[in-house]
């Protein structure tokens, strides 16, 4: 069985590495220091396991899991908040708060060990349930032609409904992203995007007029020049954030 250790850390790395010695049936293939290594290893590898810290640079352990279509199964090791800590244990996936003993090592990797033939884990149940607890994000993270995209929500000029997936579009392009709208309604900065039709969410610092459009509806005309419909209760929405 193949595993990988995601982790900025050497010596947590060390850590793992000499804790596996009680684990023959577990091959280490890939040991990385940051998210983007590690997502190129999972790719490559298609591991069963992976070892995975929260808190690293560049990106961090559950925006590499979004990256993901099919998550392997995830320990993770972690010195982060004790809301997350329910989450993981809410869905079943076993975690080792920082610093973690050699029993506690092996309890987690024994536990995996028995469930692996019969419990899937679903990691999107996990990763809506931490985001729900980080609040407003601050940049959107995805993939795009095979590379890592970071996208600032600032730069964002709006987001639009598209079936399975969402479009967020941005001066240099359109992206797609597999989340839901009501997922970027509560995880955006309600100052700063307001949810103006099922369809669309858009930045308001960039609306540049409104105007009336058909019966009780209304355009939005933005400072790119795009026009976005308004529904009535996301006018009623705007006017509240605006102050009209």
């Amino acid at each position: 069985m193949k595993l990988i250790i995601i982790d900025d850390e050497p010596l947590a790395r060390s850590l793992i590495i000499e804790y596996l010695a009680n684990f023959p049936e577990l091959e280490l293939v890939q040991e990385c220091s940051d998210g983007f290594e590690g997502l190129k290893a999972i790719n490559q590898y298609k591991p069963d396991l992976i070892f995975l810290d929260i808190q690293m640079p560049k990106i961090n352990g559950f925006e590499l899991l979004e990256l993901i279509e099919n998550p392997p199964a995830v320990i993770f090791t972690t010195a982060f908040e004790a809301f997350a800590i329910k989450a993981f244990e809410a869905h079943a996936i076993d975690y080792l708060l920082k610093p973690f003993s050699r029993e506690r090592f092996n309890k987690a990797v024994e536990k995996w060990l028995q469930q692996r033939n019969t419990h899937i884990q679903k990691t999107e149940p996990l990763l809506d349930t931490i985001a729900a607890g980080t609040g407003q994000h601050h940049r959107i993270v995805l993939k795009e032609n095979g590379r890592i995209k970071i996208i600032p929500t600032q730069q964002v000029q709006y987001v639009e409904s598209a079936d399975d997936y969402v479009k967020i579009h941005c001066s240099e392009g359109v992206y797609l992203k597999n989340k839901t709208m009501q997922y970027f309604e509560t995880h955006l900065s309600e100052a700063d995007f307001v949810r103006i039709h099922r369809f669309y969410l858009v930045n308001i610092q960039l609306i540049h007029k409104l105007e009336p459009y058909e019966k009780e509806g209304h355009l939005a005309i933005l400072s790119t020049g795009q026009k976005l419909p308004v529904s009535k209760s996301g006018y009623a929405k705007l006017k509240s954030v605006l102050g009209l």
